[in-house]
């Protein structure tokens, strides 16, 4: 079983950076895709970004393409970091890390390709 741990979130300003990690465990797992999803209040969860697991391979939403930069820390893929620049008030939603260990059948911008979930961060741009 993964667990997913999420770590970063804050309140901030407009303008403001902010650096989210998801750390996967036991490391004895080596995630083939990781992502974050996002969820904003009376929203439904979006997808934000993710990376595969050579750490080359990476998709973004049209929304964060530019501010937001994925990447990951070892080549295991199990420690993922979401670099967050130019933060505005519609970034502000909870942060959810996913993972999925096997080659997606479905586009990884969907969260049925994930089976795996953290509990999230809660991410505040104040303006």
């Amino acid at each position: 079983q993964v667990q997913l741990v999420e770590s970063g979130g804050g309140l901030v300003q407009a303008g403001d950076s902010l650096r989210l990690s998801c750390s996967a465990s036991p490391e004895t797992y080596s995630p083939y895709t990781m992502a974050w999803f996002r969820q904003a209040p009376g929203k439904e969860r979006e997808f934000v970004s993710a990376i595969k697991y050579d750490g080359r391979t990476v998709y973004y939403a049209r929304s964060v393409k530019g501010r937001f930069t994925i990447s990951s820390a070892n080549t295991k893929n199990t420690v993922v970091s979401l670099q967050m620049n130019t933060l505005n008030s519609e970034d502000t939603a909870v942060y959810y890390c996913a993972a999925t260990l096997s080659r997606p059948l479905a586009d990884e911008r969907r969260e049925l390709t994930y089976a795996y979930w953290g509990r999230g961060t809660q991410v505040t741009v104040s303006s």
